[in-house]
């Protein structure tokens, strides 16, 4: 399955009462298909608020973006959690609402060893026949998923690559190693171009909302080794890609990207609690970030 170089994460739109936004989905979607350039998309993942999600409505969400994609993009649904019993119920009826894939992010809270998180994936990843895309960030769940257990689960048939947010290091570590096909995604925008340096293949993205065009630029010139003018880009585009994260502050994913959108016509509502909606002094942030402001 080739899920190409640029993914994007893709918010949830909400209507005024907090309610999934089905035509401004649509919008969003066309968006990222036709203006950004996406070649996969992940639909109810963490940027797509998968936590405060219902089960119901992730999977309307998986059926709406198969039949919306219809085939121009590939669908990833975010069907991990912290209940292994439960992400492989949840990814089963993914794969009946016809996605592409499936992305396991490491489960959170419960803190298990690297021996509990192998025996986590691979239940899932043997539940199904779909493709599956691991999901390390440690930032947000506590947990790292170790270079040797990452290893350890690409030899599985079905557990393709890896979403890693950890630092090049360890990204290193991985590509060294890795068997033949399986591929590593930076899962932080701003190391995006480092990534690729060491040995990944693509990038994860939530700045692609906004920059997707810009970051398929960015991509495409370091592959013909144009490596100075891929540089330039990622300078050029580094102050969205820290920005929509630090506002000026460290501010949750993704409330600031949410209000990005709105600033550049495609208003996507708020976000659910326990985020809180963007503050005046965010909002202004977002709104000076000069990749941004040349948008508005």
């Amino acid at each position: 399955m080739e899920f190409g170089r640029l993914i994007t994460a893709m918010v949830t739109p909400f209507d005024s009462e907090g309610n999934i936004d089905w035509s401004t989905a649509e919008q969003l979607m066309e968006r990222l298909i036709v203006d950004q350039q996406s070649d996969s998309i992940v639909v109810a993942g963490t940027t797509g608020e998968s936590p405060t999600l219902t089960h119901d409505e992730k999977l309307e969400l998986f059926k709406f973006a198969v039949k919306q994609a219809n085939g121009r993009v590939k669908i990833i649904a975010g069907t991990g959690s912290n209940n292994t019993q439960a992400s492989i119920e949840l990814s089963q009826e993914a794969e009946q609402c016809g996605v592409d894939g499936l992305l396991l992010v490491a489960p959170y809270y419960n803190k298990p060893s690297q021996e509990g998180l192998y025996l986590h994936f691979k239940a899932i990843a043997e539940s199904t026949k779909l493709p599956v895309i691991l999901y390390n960030v440690e930032g947000r769940t506590g947990i790292n998923i170790s270079v040797q257990t990452t290893l350890r689960l690409a030899q599985l048939s079905n557990v393709v690559a890896t979403k890693d947010c950890a630092n090049l290091e360890q990204l290193t570590a991985i590509a060294a190693e890795a068997p033949e096909g399986f591929r590593i995604y930076s899962g932080d925008d701003s190391a995006a171009l480092p990534a690729l340096a060491v040995g990944a293949y693509g990038i994860v993205s939530v700045a692609s909302h906004i920059i997707g065009k810009e970051m398929k630029e960015m991509i495409n010139r370091y592959l013909a080794g144009d490596v100075a003018a891929a540089a330039k880009l990622h300078q050029e585009l580094y102050p969205v890609f820290k920005g929509l994260f630090h506002c000026p502050h460290p501010t949750p994913n993704p409330v600031p990207v949410k209000h990005a959108l709105s600033l550049v016509g495609l208003p996507v509502g708020s976000v659910r609690l326990p985020l809180a909606p963007i503050t005046p002094e965010e909002a202004a942030f977002v709104a000076a970030l000069k990749p941004i402001q040349a948008r508005i």
